[in-house]
């Protein structure tokens, strides 16, 4: 069993303190969500765990396997197992979704073991074949420029497909249920049931229940004002979706 534990962490951005001592402890084969209104620091803890440049760790550490991550680049969290699976998706024009899986997992083998001279094109054929069956997606997305033209729906479910392809130990899903229909929604919640697992640990940011129906978690934290003020199992989101979140800032006023 792995842990990515998160102790007392603050954040800022551009001098405005965002968040204010997040505590958290995440293990192999737990789903967590986050849930919280706007404007709570919930994309900002993604993005920090991920080294976006643009988010200031002011105090605190982030330990991946023992392990305090905060010193290292994006990309070397990503060596080391961690996945965020953005809430908008960019477009990589000229660069086909089979290119850019390919060179990924080779960056993450190379990075694992110097040595590797990285997946063969057959083999690597072979692989993202069946990780697009098990996620019910056309072969034809392969030779498509990345999210090119792609629907919202088509967006979220390659993110997904990078999560399968590059098999992280921690997956970080940023409001993935964003701009998605009810039908897009039930697609995309279905390929990250299907890849849940004893060796993965999954944090989901979300703003609505909705996803919650789709995407059973184990504990649901509630962010307000920087921290997580409330947590409990799944009836702590139902809960949330009946009666709001006054009764949460009530209870943690002052």
């Amino acid at each position: 069993m792995t842990e990515l534990i998160i102790n007392d962490l603050h954040v800022g951005v551009e001098d405005t303190e965002i968040l204010k001592g997040v505590n958290l402890t995440i293990k192999t084969g737990e789903v967590h969500a986050i849930m919280g209104p706007n404007g709570t620091g919930k994309s900002t803890l993604a993005y920090a765990l991920m080294g976006h440049p643009k988010f200031e760790v002011e105090k605190g550490e982030v330990l991946l396997d023992g392990e305090n991550i905060l010193d290292l680049d994006p990309d070397e969290r990503a060596h080391k197992g961690l996945f965020l699976a953005f809430q908008y998706p960019v477009a990589v024009p000229g660069v086909s979704v089979a290119n850019f899986l390919r060179t990924a997992v080779n960056a993450k083998r190379k990075a694992n073991n110097p040595e590797d001279e990285g997946i063969s094109i057959p083999a690597f054929r072979k692989m993202l074949r069946e990780k697009m069956e098990l996620l019910e997606l056309e072969t034809s997305f392969a030779g498509r420029y990345l999210n090119e033209g792609f629907s919202g729906g088509e967006k979220k479910r390659v993110e997904i497909l990078q999560m399968a392809a590059l098999d992280p130990t921690f997956a970080i899903l940023d409001e993935t249920d964003s701009g998605l229909d009810i039908d897009a929604l039930q697609t995309v919640a279905d390929g990250v049931n299907k890849l849940r697992s004893d060796q993965q640990g999954t944090l989901m940011i979300t703003h609505y229940q909705r996803v919650l129906n789709y995407i059973k978690p184990d504990f649901v934290h509630v962010m307000l004002d920087g921290r997580i003020v409330e947590s409990g199992g799944p009836e702590l989101a139902k809960r949330l979706e009946e009666e709001g979140y006054a009764w949460v800032r009530e209870k943690n006023a002052g």
